[in-house]
C-alpha cells in the first residue's frame, strides 16, 4: 500500500465520514477527530485555524492535523502541536495518532508516526514528546519503533491510567527518516 501525508482537503469528505463511522463509540484519538463534522466545509476551516493558533481550546495550542491517505481513503490521522506548553508537557506530548480499524496492524501506524515525526523535524522541533497509555501495547511499540526512547511513566490521575512518556531526540529522528528516504 501506498501512503501520503497530507492536509486535511475537501475531496476527503467522503472518507473521513466514513473514517469517522468506523471509529463508532471508542475513544478517539488525536482530539481533532471529535470535532463536530457536519459542517465540513467548516470543519476545515477549524483545522486551519488552530494550526495559525487561533481559537485554541482553552489549554491548547497550535497544531497541525495530518491525513495519512492511499489512493482516495484516509487510513490515518496524526496531529502535530508545535510546541508544548507544561501541561502538555506533562501529559500530552507533541504527536496523537489513530489508524482506522480495518487498517490496524498492518504497517499503517508506523508509517503515519515517521511522516508526522518528518513534519516535526521541518519545523525545527528538535526533541519530540510521544505519550500513550501504557496498556496501549501496540502504540508503545510503534512509538519505540521509531526510535523513541521512554522516559518516564506517570500516573494519569483524570483517568487513573499509567502514562508512558517517550522522547524523539535530533539523533533519533535522523535515524527513523532514513528508513525511508
Amino acid at each position: 500500500m501506498t501512503f501520503a501525508l497530507v492536509l486535511p482537503r475537501p475531496e476527503f469528505e467522503h472518507s473521513y465520514r466514513s473514517y469517522i463511522r468506523e471509529l463508532g463509540d471508542e475513544e478517539r484519538y488525536p482530539f481533532p477527530l471529535d470535532f463536530d463534522c457536519h459542517d465540513f466545509s467548516a470543519l476545515l476551516r477549524r483545522l486551519d485555524a488552530l494550526a495559525r493558533g487561533e481559537n485554541l481550546p482553552v489549554g491548547g495550542v497550535p497544531s497541525s492535523t495530518y491525513w495519512l491517505i492511499s489512493g482516495d481513503d484516509i487510513i490515518g490521522v496524526s496531529n502535530l502541536r508545535h510546541h508544548l506548553n507544561e501541561n502538555l508537557r506533562r501529559l500530552g506530548g507533541h504527536i496523537g495518532l489513530s489508524v482506522r480499524p480495518s487498517n490496524r496492524g498492518r504497517g499503517a501506524g508506523k508509517r503515519l508516526l515517521e511522516l508526522t515525526l518528518q513534519q516535526a523535524r521541518m519545523r525545527g522541533i528538535d526533541e519530540i514528546h510521544i505519550h500513550c497509555y501504557k496498556n496501549n501495547v501496540p502504540s508503545a511499540r510503534m512509538i519505540l519503533g521509531a526510535g523513541a526512547v521512554l522516559e518516564s511513566e506517570i500516573m494519569d490521575e483524570s483517568t487513573g491510567n499509567v502514562v508512558q512518556r517517550h522522547r524523539v531526540g535530533d539523533a533519533q529522528l535522523g535515524v527513523a527518516a532514513s528508513r525511508y528516504t
